[in-house]
């Protein structure tokens, strides 16, 4: 492709063309993944190192794979109150599809506060102040200037309680499997115990925990982003099962009366006698 190509010369150059160093399915023979054939050579892969084979190119340690795996297990919540099971469950009131409902639950799992979001901005953040201390700013100075451009620090407070109850065991399975405190991981914790001294009183939570972890085995912003999509997944289903199995409708009932209108008043309707499709 030339370089600086754009608009009608950037198309022409593509027209015909779909060449990919992803993979290529050569349909009643074989298929390549990452330049492998993925029956032969990938066949006894689990579906999480395939997954992040597919991802970030690398293979992982068995005893990363765990660690892995159990960042989506510790996640998976199956209470309908959490806003994004809350779709899933009412895809299932509503006699949707699994499918549907699932994705749809999936598509808000990106909110800015409790999801993807935040998750991304809590690896951007450890990187970006790892790269500054290194180049000689101070935790302090790079903790404020955090707080002056987002508010907040990302993976760190909780709107429901300070603490999280996933971290402890997070950390005790990163200890059974025999991982030391990388370079992330202990920046993570000088960030808490400086947040938690100060006036803010911050403790880390899930977020800024595992975008640590992530964040020490080499995963960029965009791969960690990726690796978490299907992170509250195992979750979605029972909360989508057990409201299809309750009455149509039944879940989240709203009552007019508890309907808070303020606009226009209670108004006659008036037949025109004439039909905008005429």
């Amino acid at each position: 492709m030339k370089t600086g190509s754009k608009g009608p010369d950037l198309l022409r150059e593509n027209v015909g063309v779909l060449k990919s160093r992803m993979g290529t399915f050569f349909p009643g023979s074989h298929v390549i993944f990452r330049g492998h054939d993925l029956h032969t050579e990938l066949k006894d892969m689990d579906w999480v190192e395939l997954y992040t084979f597919g991802i970030t190119g690398r293979r992982f340690s068995p005893k990363e794979l765990r660690l892995l795996h159990s960042i989506w297990t510790y996640t998976s919540y199956p209470d309908v109150r959490l806003w994004n099971n809350r779709v899933a469950a009412l895809a299932g009131s509503a006699r949707s599809t699994g499918n549907l409902g699932v994705a749809a639950a999936l598509a808000v799992s990106e909110a800015s506060i409790y999801g993807r979001g935040i998750d991304i901005r809590a690896i951007e953040f450890l990187l970006r102040t790892r790269k500054q201390l290194d180049e000689g700013c101070s935790l302090e100075e790079c903790v404020r200037r955090e707080l002056e451009s987002n508010r907040s620090i990302a993976g760190y407070g909780r709107p429901l309680i300070n603490g999280d109850e996933r971290n402890q065991h997070l950390l005790a399975l990163k200890k059974e499997l025999g991982f030391g405190e990388g370079v992330y991981l202990r920046l993570a914790f000088e960030i808490e115990e400086f947040l938690f001294a100060g006036r803010w009183r911050m403790k880390m939570n899930y977020a800024g925990l595992v975008a640590a972890l992530a964040a020490d085995l080499g995963f960029s912003p965009r791969e960690y982003y990726l690796f978490l999509f299907p992170a509250f997944l195992a979750g979605m289903q029972p909360c989508l099962i057990e409201a299809s199995e309750r009455p149509e409708g039944a879940l989240y009932p709203i009552s007019c009366s508890d309907i808070l209108y303020e606009g226009r008043s209670k108004r006659p309707w008036r037949n025109t006698g004439s039909s905008s499709r005429e």
